[in-house]
């Protein structure tokens, strides 16, 4: 009993001393471009950029296959963040000349249309919507990123998307952008 014991013992240990060795031999290493441009995008997984999710649409960034102002919900802030940390020129999301700053537009059910199906709820990636099954649902504004990815799942059309107006409650400072070569 004892030298089954043993033997378990000692065959558990050979094995993860296998483990721990391949793990450090075979390590793939990654690209830490790529860890700086995923840390710099909003984390949402909406789509709007046309890749599946953030970390598909750094990669692709980082490589050079994509410009670095697609990203709609992380808007011209995460596009100068890139643009700086790619050593590239920024422009404006969109792809046009910056006009001013664009209206945050934040989704918003019509209550009285609302069905409760639930499957705005399942694609929202950031939770910003309340509700249940069979109930209506309602928008929370402030962690709504204005991905849109709830207006098009919307059986009823119930969903539409308003700007939000800049007032004393949602006003935000906008920070001077200076260039890193010129400021070291």
């Amino acid at each position: 009993m004892i030298g089954a014991i043993l033997v378990m013992i000692l065959l558990a240990v050979v094995l993860g001393a296998v483990l721990g060795f391949a793990s450090i031999k075979f390590k793939v290493e990654g690209n830490p471009l790529v860890e700086k441009v995923d840390a710099a995008l909003p984390q949402t997984q909406c789509g709007q950029c046309s890749y599946p999710g953030c970390r598909p649409y750094a990669e692709a960034v980082a490589s050079g296959q994509a410009a670095p102002n697609l990203c709609v919900p992380g808007g011209d802030n995460v596009a100068k963040n890139l643009a700086e940390l790619l050593g590239v020129e920024f422009k404006p999301v969109g792809g046009g000349e910056s006009v001013g700053p664009k209206l945050r537009k934040v989704a918003f059910i019509d209550e009285a249309t609302c069905i409760g199906c639930t499957a705005c709820i399942k694609v929202c990636p950031v939770d910003a919507i309340v509700g249940t099954t069979k109930m209506m649902h309602t928008i929370l504004a402030a962690p709504c990123t204005g991905c849109e990815l709830c207006v098009p799942v919307c059986p009823v059309d119930c969903i539409s998307m308003v700007p939000v107006q800049e007032g004393i409650a949602t006003w935000k400072w906008k920070y001077p952008v200076f260039e890193l070569k010129k400021a070291a």
